[in-house]
């Protein structure tokens, strides 16, 4: 089962009040529903949902909707289930807001099947059941979308969803329009206003598992990209050494140059840091990661010259 069809089902168990339901079958029918030779249909996929549907109208206007189940058009394997309203259809037409009372079609519904928090919310519920999809934030990427296919209704949604400050974007596809958010935190806070709460703890559990692997990984890399430091580090000063060696200048250091010399063919891994620590505890001599470094410096200068002195004697 996916991801979105558990938030689905979730929120189609959420018990509701009359004007809650109202705007909930609202939200649905707008987004959902078609007349064909005088009847109303509605389509989903899923039967839970199609049983809420149902539920909803027996309770709100008395009546049976006709469902049929048939063969889904999208290659998902899935049954649709054919929702049709025949009783009362100009009826329930009007009380849902799809059309006037001329019956013409209202490109955006009417103030007071929204006038409240929870009528919102139902409304909201009701579009995502019939067109939404988040993606499961187990995978690269958060994300959810309403696919709407009026302009009018797609900008009447964002204005709700911003209602709540969730910076939802619109954008325009060849069949409609797409509502999006890509912030996981802004996904996590449209879940809490659908009502989905097992959704919710199960998106904060995996996004806060996702951030500390995130940040594991970047102190690994981290890590890692130290350690190619210091092995870059000191592959160069043993390249030095090795000039100097060759070239018979070892005598041309000073005592605590020639020690750092021999301590970094001891220890070729060590970084600086560690081989300062090294160098005090083994002599009894304190010297410090600046102090050493500057003996390294020595070693350098020394094997450059004698570098440069080899190329003009050629």
């Amino acid at each position: 089962m996916s991801y979105t069809t558990r938030i689905k089902e979730e929120i189609a168990k959420i018990s509701r009040a009359r004007s809650e339901t109202i705007a909930e079958l609202s939200g649905f029918i707008r987004n959902n529903g078609y007349i064909n030779n005088n009847v109303l249909h509605l389509t989903t996929e899923n039967e839970i949902i199609a049983k809420r549907i149902r539920e909803s109208f027996k309770d709100i206007y008395e009546i049976d909707l006709k469902v049929e189940i048939k063969d889904s058009l999208n290659f998902s394997k899935k049954d649709l289930y054919l929702l049709s309203i025949i009783e009362k259809r100009d009826l329930i037409l009007k009380d849902l807001c799809f059309v006037d009372e001329n019956g013409n079609y209202l490109e955006t519904p009417p103030e007071y099947l929204v006038g409240s928090n929870e009528e919102i919310r139902a409304y909201l519920r009701g579009v995502f059941l019939c067109c939404g999809s988040i993606n499961d934030p187990k995978t690269s990427r958060y994300h959810m979308e309403l696919l709407i296919n009026k302009p009018q209704e797609a900008v009447f949604v964002q204005k709700l969803l911003n209602l709540f400050d969730l910076n939802i974007k619109l954008l325009t596809r060849d069949k409609g329009y797409m509502l999006y958010i890509k912030e996981a935190e802004k996904i996590s806070d449209y879940l809490k206003i659908l009502g989905a709460n097992n959704a919710v703890m199960y998106f904060e559990n995996v996004r806060i598992y996702r951030e500390k692997k995130n940040q594991a990984n970047r102190l690994n890399n981290c890590e890692q990209a130290n350690i190619d430091k210091v092995v870059q580090t000191a592959t160069i000063q043993l390249e030095y050494i090795d000039i100097i060696e060759k070239n018979m200048g070892i005598s041309l250091l000073d005592d605590k140059t020639k020690e750092a010399l021999e301590y970094r063919k001891k220890y070729p891994e060590a970084s600086l840091k560690e081989l300062s620590k090294i160098i005090s505890i083994e002599t009894g001599k304190e010297i410090s990661k600046s102090g050493l470094n500057h003996r390294f410096r020595k070693i350098k200068e020394l094997a450059l010259k004698l570098e440069q002195n080899n190329k003009e004697n050629c």
